[in-house]
């Protein structure tokens, strides 16, 4: 494995122009900050432009996008990440290495800033760091995976620690930025793991289920320790949910297991201290062929759930939602993204009521703009656990589930 050095910052002209063409097709990645001030993303451009790297400014009064192109258009497997204070990586692949650079507007071009290059067969960056200026990669080799911080250290790209494994996914489990959560295939099995980077990276488990499933880890909010978890321990792939650090085992909810669909959560509600039954969990919900469970809907729709609810609110995105993107504010208000053609850059905000409901500006309940509502069924003493006040949460810690009552399904 080669490490290269960085070089010094150039200036691009920037001649690519934004398009609100429904043809501008996007790149499905569309990657927030963890505070929600900036997004970034490849967008497509006009004729033969290509791809080029789009920042989205989402924390003013409107949203409002500024393209980054290079000197040349981008490859559609490059990867980009937005930081806090407005730049932009960009991971890219140039023959058997990949090159990392941070851009950013520079008057009518575009800066760049290379960071250095790190050779091997793949890298992939992991999701916003906390601290909202680092940024982290993983490099997946045959047997282990090693895991650098590529921004926000001391000189070019670091390596921090080496897993055995095949490591996947990435979550952070705190506001430091020391817990990071990994899916790591070991020996057949896949089970999520904890890399405690203020420990030299070692690596302690996570999920574990059962002795023999494969449990991964879907979703992570610090604030409150909620976890959302996929694990075939209940005899199908089923989602979870379980609480970082308490001695409660996972729960399979029955309303997260919705018939002919596939449900993937997307943002979780932050800020709500030891309460993790009253955050919001906000799903990308697909319909399996041949169509949409939702009349006259697309074939993703959104699902927001919380624990206490026990009931999983569904309805359809905005014109052009970018599915699977969004994110939600400690108020508990749901921002999701789209692009049509009238609106280039746009955020349309929904807000959960007290009661759990969906609330769309202007039209009340999410229920009464053509979105159905499918409520859990009748398991009162399997949610028994779920409805006791929260316990005082120590320090993070794997949280054990080898408990887990996989037969019961609250």
């Amino acid at each position: 494995m080669t490490v290269c050095a960085p070089h010094g910052a150039q200036s691009t002209a920037q001649t690519t122009p934004r398009s609100a063409s429904p043809a501008d097709t996007r790149r499905p990645a569309f990657t927030v900050t963890v505070d929600g001030s900036y997004a970034a993303w490849l967008a497509l451009g006009q004729g033969t432009d290509g791809w080029f790297p789009e920042r989205w400014t989402l924390d003013g009064p409107e949203p409002y996008a500024v393209s980054l192109p290079g000197s040349q258009p981008e490859e559609p497997d490059s990867e980009v990440l937005p930081l806090t204070d407005g730049r932009v990586l960009i991971r890219r692949r140039v023959a058997e290495r990949f090159a990392l650079s941070l851009l950013y507007p520079a008057g009518q071009g575009t800066g760049e800033l290379p960071l250095g290059a790190i050779e091997c067969p793949r890298l992939s960056l992991l999701p916003p760091a906390p601290d909202g200026s680092s940024a982290y990669a993983l490099v997946h080799g045959e047997r282990q995976t090693t895991l650098w911080r590529v921004h926000g250290g001391t000189s070019g790209p670091e390596l921090l620690a080496t897993v055995p494994g095949l490591c996947e996914g990435g979550a952070w489990l705190d506001r430091t930025g020391r817990l990071l959560a990994l899916d790591r295939e070991l020996d057949g099995l896949t089970k999520a793991v904890v890399v405690d980077l203020g420990r030299g990276g070692e690596t302690s488990p996570l999920l574990q289920i059962a002795e023999k499933s494969n449990d991964r880890l879907l979703l992570a909010e610090p604030d409150s320790g909620l976890l959302i978890v996929r694990s075939d321990a209940p005899g199908v792939d089923r989602i979870g949910w379980g609480v970082l650090g308490s001695a409660r085992p996972v729960r399979f909810p029955e309303c997260l297991l919705l018939a002919d669909t596939t449900l993937t959560p997307f943002a979780a509600q932050p800020g709500q201290g030891l309460a993790p039954e009253a955050s919001s969990v906000a799903f990308r919900i697909d319909a399996a062929p041949p169509g949409p469970a939702i009349p006259g809907a697309t074939t993703s729709w959104v699902g927001v759930w919380r624990p206490a609810k026990k009931q999983l609110q569904q309805f359809q995105g905005p014109a052009g939602w970018l599915a699977g993107a969004g994110l939600w504010t400690a108020g508990g208000e749901l921002k999701l993204p789209f692009v049509t053609a009238s609106v280039p850059c746009g955020l349309a905000r929904l807000r959960v009521s007290e009661d759990g409901d969906v609330l769309v500006p202007g039209a009340g309940p999410a229920t009464a703009t053509s979105s159905t509502s499918r409520p859990a069924p009748d398991d009162a003493d399997a949610d028994a656990d779920a409805d006791a006040d929260p316990a005082s949460v120590p320090a993070p810690r794997p949280v054990p589930l080898q408990q887990a009552p996989c037969a019961r399904t609250p």
